[in-house]
């Protein structure tokens, strides 16, 4: 019995000696046109040690004996961020065991990273296209819960974490005169003095839940001890908003919303990030105002009216930073993460700068986020998340060649890679 549970025990030692995670790397990556993003591009050296940027530059030199990546003829950028996902959450839309996106009733204090898978087979196909980083978030509501950011790279979510919560989820109410009856399979149409009604009461109901976390993290910090009141993580969650220590992640989409949910942050002095957005354009001097940045949801999809111009969507990015309206891009999804990149290049080819484009797949979605200290650029001190490719990234024939996620020069083979090269290699006919 004893040589039994011994085998057993070396099983296991090797198993995690398997498992365990490569360090860091110590390497250079020398002689590519190097893209910042927070300044101009030049031919350079970029010295990675201990997952961070140490030095970056064109009059760098590659430290003696370190690994270096020969990036002549080559450029590199900053790993790309796609500023909302749900990553880890979703598999197989049609398959209810792989999502884990959203929970019953209102749930604020429900951290997305928790729910991350790390083995999911979309992460390595969404990396292995220069996504190093994403938000990934819940679904549901109101209060959904709260947004995460992790590296796309990582056996356990600890690994993967970047910043456990960026912001409180909440899907801003729809006013709505027609609603599907799940019962009887029919649409159900409502007067419009009813959809309203509703539709008020719900705004209302996210009024007392802000005056609830106010009252709550007063009686908390006043009461002679914590525990003289009782806990409530919801309510906690909220009062973070509350105080200003993390932002209002709103998904809105028609202009109505957005114009409400404006207003209600304005109202109760929270910091609001826009989500979806699919009107954000028609609102773009609201926005700018405000000083409201969005994260614009799918670039590339067919206007939501009828009335509305058939370029509405690939527009709207170039209108909204013409209005001085930070931007960043999501996809929203985990299957179409992998078309990050291509959703900024379509606002390309209807107005938007290409400079501002590759800013708000990385330092410009960074910012809004509030990890512009650790991420976006290629400046020393921040954490090296890299790409090299043979091309503009925007570019769909454009190859990647290394991503670099934490100082490491991670596997860019993945199910789609494997896939190729099987049937690629398939018994060719007599």
């Amino acid at each position: 019995m004893t040589a039994v549970y011994g085998r057993i025990a070396a099983g296991l030692l090797a198993l995690a000696a398997f498992a365990a995670p490569a360090a860091a790397q110590t390497l250079a990556i020398e002689g590519g046109t190097v893209h910042p993003v927070s300044g101009a591009a030049y031919t350079g050296t970029v010295v990675v040690r201990d997952g961070v940027i140490e030095a970056a530059g064109p009059d760098v030199a590659a430290p003696q004996g370190v690994e270096v990546i020969d990036a002549r003829g080559l450029h590199v950028y900053p790993g790309l961020f796609n500023a909302w996902t749900v990553l880890g959450l979703v598999e197989i839309d049609s398959v209810p065991a792989t999502l884990d996106q959203a929970e019953l009733g209102d749930t604020p204090h429900l951290l997305a990273i928790e729910g991350v898978h790390p083995a999911s087979e979309i992460i390595p196909v969404t990396r292995e296209n220069g996504t190093t980083h994403a938000l990934t978030a819940p679904s549901g509501g109101p209060w959904t819960g709260q947004a995460s950011v992790i590296l796309l790279d990582g056996w356990t979510v600890e690994e993967m974490e970047v910043e456990k919560s960026v912001g409180v989820v909440l899907e801003w109410p729809s006013l709505e005169t027609r609603e599907f009856d799940f019962s009887t399979f029919s649409v159900r149409e409502k007067k419009f003095s009813e959809a309203k009604r509703d539709y008020d009461r719900t705004v209302d109901e996210l009024d007392d839940w802000i005056e609830a976390a106010r009252q709550y993290d007063h009686s908390r910090s006043n009461a002679g001890s914590a525990a003289a009141v009782e806990q409530d993580h919801a309510l906690e969650a909220v009062a973070r908003v509350a105080r200003g220590e993390l932002p209002l992640l709103v998904v809105a989409d028609r202009a109505r919303a957005i114009r409400d949910a404006v207003a209600f942050a304005e109202e109760h002095g929270l910091r609001l990030v826009l989500g979806s957005g699919r009107d954000a354009a028609k609102e773009a001097d609201l926005l700018a105002e405000k000083k409201v940045p969005v994260i614009l949801n799918s670039v590339q999809a067919l206007p939501a009216e009828e009335d509305d111009p058939y370029d509405g969507p690939f527009a709207a990015p170039g209108e909204l930073h013409r209005a001085g309206v930070p931007i960043a891009f999501g996809t929203f999804d985990a299957s179409n993460a992998r078309a990050l990149p291509y959703e900024a290049a379509t606002a390309v080819a209807f107005g938007l700068e290409r400079e501002a484009a590759l800013r708000a797949l990385t330092l410009g979605a960074a910012e809004i986020l509030g990890l512009d200290d650790r991420l976006g650029s290629i400046d020393a001190g921040k954490w090296a998340n890299l790409i090299v490719t043979d091309g503009d990234p925007l570019e769909v024939r454009t190859a990647v060649r290394h991503v670099i996620v934490r100082g490491r020069d991670v596997d860019l083979s993945n199910r789609h890679s494997r896939s190729y090269e099987l049937y690629r290699s398939r018994p060719a006919p007599p």
